[in-house]
């Protein structure tokens, strides 16, 4: 695996860390208020994000160009503002982080169907 199918992956692989070990955290304290900032890591940083990895690996066209490397990098941004935001919110410090970190995931989202509508044209051709 190489180029930005590996930085997906890889980043997803540190993200389950990072949520398993927010698991155990939230199990040992006994309070699991905080258990869907818990799920939206381990869902969106690392199902997601090793998904979109794997698709850049299995089809090694889509990422070509500067298309694949901005998809990574709002993945990325939504990722690291929707788990505080939902904590925020949780907590009742306020929503605006989680509301824009969705916002962000969802141009992420959109970014990938681009890519993978674009990388299905190039196949075709």
């Amino acid at each position: 695996m190489r180029g930005i199918a590996f930085w997906f992956y890889f980043t997803g692989v540190i993200y389950v860390i990072a949520g398993m070990a927010f698991g155990i955290h939230l199990s040992a304290t006994h309070d699991y208020t905080l258990a869907p900032v818990h799920a939206h890591l381990n869902l969106i940083g690392w199902v997601t994000m090793g998904l979109f990895g794997l698709y850049y690996h299995a089809v090694p066209t889509a990422a070509d160009g500067l298309l694949a490397k901005i998809h990574f990098g709002v993945a990325t941004v939504g990722l690291w503002l929707i788990t505080p935001g939902i904590a925020f919110a949780i907590q009742e410090k306020g929503e605006t982080l989680a509301k824009l970190g969705s916002i962000v995931s969802l141009a992420s989202a959109v970014i990938f169907l681009i890519v993978v509508f674009r990388s299905r044209q190039r196949a075709a051709a």
